[in-house]
């Protein structure tokens, strides 16, 4: 691919693992129009999808063998974008060969390996970061400083995040060509099957990590599970450290255009966020009302690219020391921790689940 990006005189150099759906609709793209970082290497098993991604983002090296790409000592940092079983096991691996992570999300599938990637980053001083894009959309940002500076106590969280029967259409029409492999390397079995896990690991984690990101830590929550034909839908009512409470919606897939936003009250204004399918590439329109005013805002927030923002901040925080502003491991086990204890509370009837007792996986 060619690009008249700019780069800048200090780029991180990264290797990408995996040349499947993810990387190829975002991760390499992002690393190719990200102004600090140098698509150094990549790597994947299956050599048909190896061959295509070289002939298009121009990698100087490419890797049959992960272990070879960590042994190369001019890449700084990998970007794992794989099935989700393999997130934590590459990771560690990554870890132990000196090389800070960016790691796709989920974090992982259980609470345990989670916790043991993010002390072995910890006691090795490298930077890990979950991919949680929707922390680089311009205007869940705007939002969030506008939270923070003139909303007074926050009372009410209200998340939604329902797929649309449409999206594939609309994402045939909207993202590049995606090529697939036999050759590619699956988990055991076949995750996908089980639904409930999948869906709640796929798109919970967006809905979760939104509600995290502008309300901080979640305590405990009460969830309700229905499935009906293919629509699968949960209800989660939670209460945050903070004293507020909060509701969410997840429904896979609802008979209309995709529907994702949130809305929060404050004692001193309300934000209401329309959110879009990622593959459009819109930031979100919000809504900022401003109490002592009486003055509502919206910003024009233009550059929806939220994969290259995010791999840009990635770099940023690790060549220059800049404090994170996405999705630390912290963050990433606070997600899977509150999917868990959704998984949790519907098995259990709707019981009140304290994400500080949760152990085990999806």
């Amino acid at each position: 691919m060619k690009t008249n990006v700019k780069k800048d005189e200090r780029c991180l150099k990264v290797g990408v693992l995996g040349c499947g759906i993810i990387c190829q609709a975002a991760h390499l793209i992002g690393c190719t129009k990200a102004h600090n970082i140098q698509l150094e290497a990549i790597c994947d098993v299956a050599a048909e999808l190896r061959e295509k991604m070289a002939a298009i983002y121009s990698p100087k090296k490419v890797y049959d063998d992960y272990s070879k790409m960590l042994a190369d000592p001019e890449i700084d940092a990998v970007i794992i974008g794989i099935g989700d079983q393999f997130h934590v096991p590459c990771a560690k691996q990554a870890i132990l060969a000196g090389k800070h992570v960016f790691v796709e999300k989920p974090m992982g599938v259980s609470i345990e390996e989670c916790q043991e990637l993010k002390e072995m980053a910890e006691e090795r001083g490298l930077f890990l970061q979950v991919g949680h894009m929707k922390r680089y959309d311009e205007g869940l940002q705007y939002a969030k400083k506008f939270k923070e500076e003139k909303m007074g106590e926050i009372t009410t969280y209200k998340g939604w995040y329902c797929d649309s029967v449409g999206r594939y259409t609309l994402t045939d029409n909207v993202m590049p060509v995606l090529y697939s492999s036999d050759a590619m390397k699956k988990p055991a079995g076949n995750p996908k099957a089980v639904l409930d896990h999948y869906y709640l690991l796929g798109h919970g984690s967006h809905l979760f990590d939104t509600a995290l990101y502008f309300m901080g830590d979640i305590d405990c929550v009460s969830a309700r599970y229905v499935h009906k034909e293919k629509v699968h839908s949960w209800l989660i009512d939670c209460n945050f450290a903070s004293g507020a409470i909060g509701t969410l919606d997840l429904t896979i897939a609802i008979a209309q255009q995709w529907h994702e936003g949130c809305e929060i009250y404050g004692t001193g204004g309300t934000v209401y966020a329309k959110t879009f399918n990622p593959w459009e590439f819109r930031s979100s329109i919000v809504e900022c009302y401003d109490k002592e005013t009486n003055v509502s805002s919206t910003p024009a927030a233009y550059d929806g690219q939220f994969y290259r923002r995010e791999l840009e901040g990635f770099a940023d925080s690790i060549l220059n020391g800049t404090p994170c502003t996405g999705a630390t491991a912290d963050d990433g086990m606070m997600v899977m921790r509150a999917l868990i204890a959704t998984y949790q509370s519907v098995q259990q009837g709707g019981k009140w689940i304290a994400l500080k007792d949760v152990k085990g996986g999806l």
